[in-house]
């Protein structure tokens, strides 16, 4: 298992991993998303299974809902607030099937949810990732 974990998170100690990874992003990232909230869920819900044609709802850990930057426009009228959603089950899942550091986990999440609000490819996230 991870460092510094002897047991699984529950949901709200997972939402202050989550909000500590979120504060150890570069300044850049952190401020882009002030106000988007960060929401911490068991699974994903069944209409998000369905709409994803997930196998299992371990396959999703995180998920950006909303209109990224790249798609806004000051004239939309917003429908749904914007949020990054992180998966606990998926994700504790992942952490014990490749026992990486689960705020590494966490924290790649984040960067990639935060990449779909920016309407970032994987590449592009993973070099930012890897300049962080």
């Amino acid at each position: 298992m991870s460092k510094g974990f002897t047991s699984p998170p529950d949901l709200a100690e997972m939402e202050t991993i989550a909000q500590a990874a979120l504060g150890s992003l570069p300044h850049h990232l952190r401020h882009r998303v002030d106000g988007v909230p960060v929401r911490v869920d068991e699974f994903p819900d069944a209409e998000t299974e369905a709409e994803m044609n997930l196998e299992s709802p371990f396959d999703l850990l995180g998920l950006y809902r909303g209109v990224s930057l790249d798609r806004k426009s000051i004239f939309d009228i917003p429908h749904d607030l914007d949020m990054i959603f992180l998966y606990r089950r998926p994700i504790l899942d992942y952490w014990c099937e490749t026992e990486e550091d689960l705020t590494h986990i966490i924290r790649h999440v984040l960067i990639h949810e935060i990449g779909h609000h920016f309407g970032l490819s994987d590449d592009d996230m993973e070099r930012i990732e890897g300049q962080t």
